[in-house]
């Protein structure tokens, strides 16, 4: 196999999100700060560091830019929401097939690593209600632990730094979202791949050399 490592997005793509959980919790922290949204206009922002996302919808929302405290208000009551949903949650599983797919990809020396919008705090509560760690994976990076998040190439240049790869041509990057893609292109990634779902419709068409998959099992084909 030509990659060194792969890059998987986490909710979505690897973890069960089918029932639209992570932007329900983002829709009502919203309501909750008196701004009614609508989950289809959570999907455009779907896949970014959730302060920003959070920012952006309530700018959306209101005409207007949100105080840094409205921000930070909004993004506290959704980080408890949803770490309480990753905690909890019965509809908490990864999708059928990712644990499989790590542990062939790690046996064909390829390394494992995840990257997310979330921040640490959830991405390892995620982690540990998986039972992902322990060897399962190499490592992950949140956006809370970088400079800029998606759309930009932060988050996979550290994984990169702390893994000893040099050409970026050696990595993939896998996700559900088009921030996803982005973030992967930025990177200037192998490969980049997305799940095909409504909030990558016509990514093939959008994005050159974009390759679309329907499910995570399937891309060993692509590799």
């Amino acid at each position: 196999m030509k990659y060194s490592m792969v890059v998987f997005d986490m909710a979505g793509t690897t973890v069960f999100d089918e029932d639209d959980a992570v932007a329900s919790c983002l829709r009502d922290a919203l309501v909750a700060a008196g701004c009614p949204i609508t989950l289809e206009a959570v999907d455009p922002v779907m896949g970014m560091p959730k302060p920003l996302a959070v920012r952006e919808l309530l700018a959306q929302s209101r005409g207007e830019a949100p105080t840094d405290s409205e921000v930070e208000r909004v993004h506290a009551d959704f980080q408890q929401r949803i770490i309480d949903h990753y905690r909890t949650g019965p509809s908490v599983k990864e999708i059928d097939g990712a644990s499989a797919l790590f542990s062939s990809l790690r046996e064909a020396g390829v390394r494992v690593a995840l990257d997310t919008g979330f921040d640490r705090a959830t991405a390892d509560t995620i982690i540990e209600r998986l039972g992902w760690g322990g060897g399962l994976i190499d490592d992950s990076v949140t956006s809370d632990e970088v400079a800029n998040g998606r759309p930009h190439a932060d988050m996979i240049e550290v994984l990169m730094q702390r893994a000893g790869i040099d050409d970026p041509s050696q990595v993939v990057k896998v996700g559900d979202s088009i921030s996803d893609i982005e973030e992967g292109l930025n990177a200037r990634c192998g490969c980049v791949v997305a799940i095909a779902g409504r909030r990558t419709s016509g990514a093939e068409d959008r994005f050159e050399g974009v390759r679309v998959i329907d499910h995570i099992g399937r891309l060993p084909e692509v590799l």
